[in-house]
This record gives structure tokens, sequence and C-alpha cells, in this order.
């Protein structure tokens, strides 16, 4: 027979209660009345009574959307209508129907109260993008208080074959149920996306050739020349080749940020925070040749009067296509600018200083580039001082040979 738990239901008692498997803890003082506690961590209050003969076992209602007392309240009247005989079903508990916004309402709130005030640029659009394609359409009409972490896991495994996207919708919902405990309109420790395993994200690190390089610049040349591109997606995509920004610190340069004479740029609101970019000539010339527009702020304008160019991708399609390079990403133009100033000698921290990180863990990832090289130094090293060091033999060898013949 089974072990029966009794506690006094409390909710700071319900609230530390945790088991490996699927529980139920009965009452001490309202017999019949219990709360069902989940490996999960869910937690659903019950009751059970005997009527006619035969045992009943009806849910009250959630832990969380339902305090313990009132919780207890709902149970003794259901005990009561289930001794009488009257038929009670869950639905017929106010308290299994969550009351409040649904994920679709919260999501809502959450970009115009706190992301839109407190994020970068890109974090935003990113937010609206795992939103809109992902979490409202597959949880937007659930109460976000009868979210379940079944729920969560069931979208997180959809959205397997695509580990990065996966590990951001349940980044964002966590964050949003973060919010929605601070806003009170869950109560604190609901979070069902808290402590959630994450997908290995598939690494992908393309470096451009010296070859590539000359073969990508011959292409933009003559897409400036014959309109294949504007001049500014263009210039965009020289500047970053030159100076190993990230897209939106090009995108959103405004005219106020450079500073030709001295050759540098000036980053306000970069993604790791204000810092100064260092322009070559080359990538001064690109600045200089660039026609500014009236009235307009920013460095690389779109056809749009007064915006800046927002989508980089479309024309760094056409062009990559022209180049032969289908598997080059955007981004893989400052790993490459990395790869570059490891190939000829900088330091680890010295570029990490020159990208903009702010972790040391961040540059690291071109660790063993490092090493690559350090090999073909020490390779260049040694065959210049093999040459000295077993001339001896050859000049031996023709030596002895001479004797001989």
């Amino acid at each position: 027979m089974a072990k029966l738990h009794y506690r006094s239901i409390s909710r700071r008692m319900v609230d530390a209660l945790e088991v490996e498997r699927e529980t139920i803890f009965w009452d001490r003082e309202l017999s019949g009345f219990g709360v069902r506690v989940y490996a999960s961590g869910k937690k659903v209050y019950i009751v059970q009574a005997r009527a006619k003969g035969k045992s009943r076992r009806v849910t009250v209602g959630r832990h969380g959307v339902l305090t313990a007392e009132q919780a207890r309240q709902r149970a003794a009247q259901m005990i009561t209508r289930i001794k009488a005989g009257e038929e009670v079903n869950p639905s017929d508990s106010e308290a299994s129907r969550p009351e409040g916004p649904t994920i679709s309402a919260l999501a809502d709130r959450y970009l115009a109260d706190h992301v839109a005030v407190r994020c970068k640029p890109n974090t935003v659009e990113l937010c609206r993008l795992m939103l809109k394609n992902h979490i409202v359409p597959a949880l937007g009409d659930v109460p976000v208080q009868a979210l379940e972490r079944k729920q969560v896991a069931d979208l997180h495994f959809r959205l397997r074959d695509r580990p990065a996207t996966a590990n951001h919708v349940v980044a964002i919902l966590s964050r949003m149920f973060n919010r929605a405990e601070a806003w009170e309109l869950v109560p604190e420790g609901t979070n069902p996306c808290r402590s959630f395993p994450k997908y290995k994200a598939r690494k992908h690190e393309r470096f451009l050739t010296e070859e590539e390089f000359r073969r990508l610049g011959r292409v933009l040349a003559e897409a400036a020349d014959e309109g294949g591109a504007s001049k500014y997606a263009v210039a965009a995509l020289r500047l970053l080749m030159l100076t190993g920004c990230r897209r939106s610190e090009i995108l959103r340069l405004r005219w106020t940020d450079v500073d030709l004479e001295a050759k540098v740029l000036h980053l306000a609101d970069s993604k790791t925070g204000p810092r100064a970019v260092p322009l070559s000539p080359a990538a001064a010339r690109v600045l200089s040749d660039l026609p500014r527009v009236a009235d307009n702020p920013w460095v690389i304008v779109s056809r749009k009067r007064g915006s800046h160019l927002h989508n980089l991708s479309e024309p760094w399609d056409t062009i990559r296509r022209r180049a032969g390079l289908e598997d080059v990403r955007l981004h893989d133009l400052r790993h490459s600018w990395a790869s570059r100033a490891l190939a000829l000698g900088e330091s680890l921290p010295m570029i990490g200083r020159l990208l903009g990180h702010t972790q040391v863990e961040t540059t690291a990832r071109y660790a063993h580039l490092a090493r690559d090289s350090v090999k073909e130094s020490a390779a260049k090293v040694a065959a210049s001082i093999g040459e000295d060091l077993f001339k001896h033999r050859e000049a031996d060898g023709g030596h002895l040979q001479q004797a001989g013949s």
C-alpha cells in the first residue's frame, strides 16, 4: 500500500515542496483536501470524497492561480457537494479557469514597457522576430498563469533543427515571465522556463582567404560601377571588411560619429558600450568618397527619406553569389578581419580591444587560429635555420663526390 503523505497545507509549505516523482500531500486539518506535486514543479490542489459508496477525486485548481487558503475554502465546498451526491467537475470551479492576460498580451506589454525602453536595437528586433514568428503563434492564446513547462518543452523541441532559435525562444519566454512576476501578474517562483536545458548550437567558422578577399573586392567594384547594389550598400560592406565592426555599428553610423581628420569612428552605443574604432587610410577613403544626403544624419542611407539602410542581407546575397562565396555570412567578414589580424602577428588581447570585446572568452574563439599562426611562424624560422645548419652536409657531399670521381 502506498505511503500517505500528510502536511498542514499552507502557501509556504506548498511553495517549498519538491519531488522526484508525482506525489500527493494530504491536509491534516481538512480531510480529503490535498495538493498533487509533479516532478516538473507543477502543483495542483485536489479533493477526494466518497458518495454512494464510490470515491471521487476532483481538481480544485492550480497553485499560483489559487492561494492555499482559497483552495481550502473551495475544497470544503466541493467535498460537501460530492458527499451530497451532486455532480462536481473541474470546470465547475472558477479556479480551474485562470484569469489574467494571455501570452500574447504579455508579449505586447513586454515589448512596449521593457524591451523598447531598456534594450538595444538589435535585441529589440530579435525579440520582435521570436515573438512574431514562434512564441505568439504557438502559445499566444494560453493564459499566462496556465502555461506549463511541458508546453514550453514542446515548442523548444519543435525548433530543434534550429538550435539557436530554439534557445532564443525559451530565453525570451523566461525573461517575459520574470517581468510578469515583477508586475505581479503571476506568483513568484512560477516561471515554467527556469533552468531550461539548451540545445548545443552549431558553430560556424568561415574565414576569407586572400584570394577570396580580392575576388570580393572585384565584385564590389563592379557592383558600384554597374549599379548591382547601391553605393551605400557597397560602402557598408567595404567598411565591414576594413574595420571588423558589427553590422549594426556600420548601418547605424552617423556622420557626427565620423572624424576623418583624426581617422576614427566614435561609437557611442555599440553592443558593448562606447568605443573608438581606428580608421585605416582605405576605410577613411571609403567614407570620404561617400556623398552626404541633406537632412539625413546617417552615413549608410536608404531610399526612405531621412532613414538609414536596414536590410543589408539582400545586397550581400547578390554580391556573395557573384563572388562565388555562397557559404559566407555577413558576420564572417568580422571573423575574417580577426583572422587576418592574427596572421599579421596581432595578439588576442589587442584583437579583442579592436573588435570591442568586453570578455576574454569572446576573443578566445580565435585561439586556434593563433596556434596555427604560431606553428606557421615556427616552421618558417626552423626552415631558415635548417638551411644554415645543414649546408655543410651539402658542401661535404659535393666535395666527397668530386674526390670519388
